[in-house]
């Protein structure tokens, strides 16, 4: 294309005997440096909000009478704020540690963080449903970004993909999407389960909070549909100042901005205080191997190691195809590297405190803008650096504000579903069940456990029992065993 000559002159001329360009290629990729630092901005601008809902998501937050309104992490001897600020940092460290492998190591534009979906299943199903101590759940991360290491150095991919079955692959983004969705409408006031119903509408006309949660979700959604960069940042930001503004004006005070946004005046001294000392996360995982419930944990380290694999394998194939990366067979090439990167950004992040770090379809928009190397990735990691300057304000935030995110992603994982062969049986009821166990339990690992229980016994039932494997049927076996013991109040 002639884009593509155009970039290739620039190299030349604009940076071809530069560092950078040597290292990353710039030439072989038909790239130059401004165009990578734009497509590095640009995928930071669109990703940036998980340093703000990551901790939201993973720290615990109380009510005013000490009672748990949000399950996750928390530190004895600090505040909420606190905590929050040291996921936060904890989340750019981690995100950062897998970028510069993948911009070093992988050479492709791609970026990480945590994902959200396993960070939910951390707070609200390992921890909340499952009662597993914090620490626990991060040596359960730590647990699976080592198994991902060595799966993907042994270069065994192949077997772990041939092991899951097609329609279960394909129904867990949209499990998760309803997942995420049920959360993020809760903490917004949306929704509500106190009325009579497992789920119900919330009274929206009379809360505060849900009006401006629902004005700020369709202000984020018209944003994003008008493809504005970083359109889920603007949308949390606008939201936060809109709830700030109308506590200031005395409507909702308390509710919509916390202690620091009074009627007619802003109080400084509740302002959270910065907080940049991790010590308390870092290492925390060590103890969590501690009076450990085997099959329990076991349970959490698969689910954990499935989602982020699959998600990643599949984002990066996402990804690879907007840059025309993949091949003829339509895989990308050395796909080993970008899953190393995932892999190593997971272990560190389990290290230092927070959940499994994976690929982000965001990286895609920086690919449209003509990011090529690793030094889009590069960027990206300079970015996150430097929004550790930001950190305090994560923390002030308010939930439903940082959980509109939560929503846009959920609504824009469910578009997963069209890839399920809904027409033949044998896939649509491990995909259903899938679906529809994960918001129904409140747990990703039920719903994937449901999906493999079901795929073999229904191929059997249907006259399949050669498209199912030895592997296939141990797993779903395990599930059978796991359901039979955890329901019968065996292990807790």
């Amino acid at each position: 294309m002639g884009s593509s000559d155009s970039s290739t002159g620039q190299s030349g001329s604009g940076g071809g005997s530069s560092w950078f360009a040597d290292y990353f290629g710039f030439d072989e990729h038909g790239t130059d440096l401004r165009t990578e630092l734009l497509a590095g901005l640009t995928t930071f601008l669109t990703m940036s909000y998980i340093v703000a809902v990551n901790p939201q998501v993973m720290a615990q937050t109380t009510d005013a009478e000490g009672n748990v309104t949000s399950p996750g992490i928390a530190l004895s001897g600090y505040s909420e704020p606190q905590t929050i600020q040291m996921i936060a940092v904890v989340t750019i460290l981690a995100s950062v540690a897998a970028i510069l492998v993948m911009a070093f190591y992988a050479n492709r534009p791609f970026a990480q963080a945590p994902g959200l979906g396993l960070n939910a299943f951390f707070a609200f199903t390992v921890v909340g449903a499952m009662g597993i101590p914090w620490q626990t759940a991060l040596a359960a991360v730590v647990t699976e970004g080592v198994l991902f290491i060595v799966l993907t150095a042994v270069g065994a991919r192949e077997y772990v993909i041939g092991l899951i079955p097609e329609p279960v692959k394909f129904s867990v983004g949209t499990g998760i999407g309803l997942f995420l969705g049920i959360i993020g409408l809760e903490a917004m006031g949306i929704i509500t389960g106190e009325a009579g119903t497992i789920v119900a509408l919330s009274s929206i006309a009379e809360s505060p909070v849900a009006i401006v949660s629902a004005v700020g979700l369709f202000l984020t959604v018209a944003l994003y549909a008008r493809g504005v960069k970083g359109s889920i940042v603007i949308g949390i930001v606008l939201t936060t100042l809109a709830g700030f503004a109308l506590s200031f004006a005395g409507i909702g005070s308390g509710s919509l901005s916390g202690d620091f946004v009074t009627e007619g005046a802003f109080v400084a001294s509740e302002l959270p205080q910065a907080t940049y000392d991790i010590t308390p996360l870092a290492g925390a995982f060590v103890s969590g191997f501690q009076d450990v419930e085997a099959f329990t944990f076991a349970l959490v380290v698969f689910t954990f190691f499935f989602v982020d694999f699959f998600d990643t394998a599949g984002t990066l194939v996402g990804v690879g195809q907007a840059g025309d990366f993949l091949d003829e067979d339509g895989e990308l090439p050395d796909i080993d590297k970008p899953l190393m990167a995932d892999a190593v950004g997971t272990t560190t992040g389990g290290m230092l405190g927070t959940s499994t770090v994976t690929t982000y379809i965001e990286s895609a928009t920086g690919i449209e803008e003509g990011g090529r190397t690793g030094m889009t990735a590069l960027v990206v990691a300079a970015l996150f650096l430097v929004s550790l300057v930001f950190v305090p304000l994560a923390a002030a935030i308010p939930l439903y504000a940082s959980h509109i995110a939560l929503v846009v992603v959920a609504i824009l994982m469910l578009r997963n579903v069209v890839e399920v062969k809904w027409d033949d049986i044998t896939h649509a009821v491990p995909a259903g069940l899938t679906i529809m166990v994960m918001p129904f339990t409140f747990s990703i690992a039920y719903g994937i456990a449901a999906g493999i229980l079901s795929y073999p016994i229904v191929k059997t039932a249907a006259g399949e029992f050669d498209d199912t494997s030895p592997g296939q049927w141990l797993l779903a076996a395990a599930f059978l065993v796991y359901f039979a013991v955890r329901t019968s109040g065996i292990v807790g």
